[in-house]
This record gives structure tokens, C-alpha cells and sequence, in this order.
């Protein structure tokens, strides 16, 4: 698991990029048999100045906790990567108050589209309070 810290245009980040999960997502009843890969990025602005001065855990968004939410949400068989995106983006900001903004993108690997596809992919944001 790759996770950055970084500033972009002035704003504080944490990302998780690339988590792979296997999960059971599509309209069609052989995906929810079969099944697929699946890969999630999940990108937060949210304050990284405190945890940075103070280097303490109890001052920065949980990876780990940020991690398992996800996997807790992707495991949710869905008709649509939309539907997955938007329970993400509900639930992190339910859980993790410091998130102002968020991002998700999440890919469906070899797509059954009929033809070679690498993946198709939803990509949803969401401001918060």
C-alpha cells in the first residue's frame, strides 16, 4: 500500500492509492458469482500541519482506520461502482470530521465489456462542512 502525504495547490492531503480488494460489483449475475478486482484510491484535505509539529498519532486521519472503512465499504456487493463511491465518500466524512474534501476512484479490472479493457473507473468528490 503506497500512501502519500503532499500539498497540492496549498491544500493538506492524505492519499491511499491503489488498495486492491477482490469484490463482488456489477449488474450482471456472473459478477456477483464470480466476482473481480477491484482498485480504490481515496484522497482527503484535511489538516497534516498539527500531526506534523506534534508527531503524534491521536493529531492526524488514521490510515489504518481510513483503510478498514474502505474495505468495510468495497466488501458491500453494489449494482454500480457509484453506488460503492458514494457509501465511501458518506461514510469517511461520518467518521473523520478533520476531512474537508474527499475523492474516491474506484476501478473495475478487465471490465466484461465485450472487448480488452484495462478497467473502467468512477471517480466521485465530495466537500464537507
Amino acid at each position: 500500500m503506497c500512501i502519500h502525504n503532499m500539498t497540492n495547490k496549498g491544500k493538506n492531503r492524505v492519499e491511499l492509492i491503489n488498495l486492491e480488494f477482490y469484490a463482488y460489483h456489477g449488474c450482471f449475475s456472473e459478477e456477483k458469482i464470480i466476482g473481480n478486482h477491484f482498485r480504490v484510491s481515496f484522497s482527503a484535505e484535511t489538516d497534516v500541519e498539527t500531526p506534523g509539529k506534534s508527531d503524534r498519532l491521536e493529531d492526524a486521519l488514521n490510515y489504518q482506520e481510513l483503510y478498514n472503512m474502505i474495505k468495510s465499504q468495497i466488501k458491500i456487493t453494489s449494482n454500480l461502482l457509484e453506488s460503492v463511491a458514494f457509501r465511501i465518500l458518506n461514510r469517511a466524512g461520518e467518521l473523520f470530521p478533520s476531512i474537508t474534501e474527499a475523492e474516491v476512484s474506484i476501478s473495475k479490472l478487465n471490465p466484461p465489456l465485450g472487448g480488452k479493457a484495462e478497467c473502467s473507473r468512477i471517480v466521485m468528490s465530495r466537500k464537507y462542512n
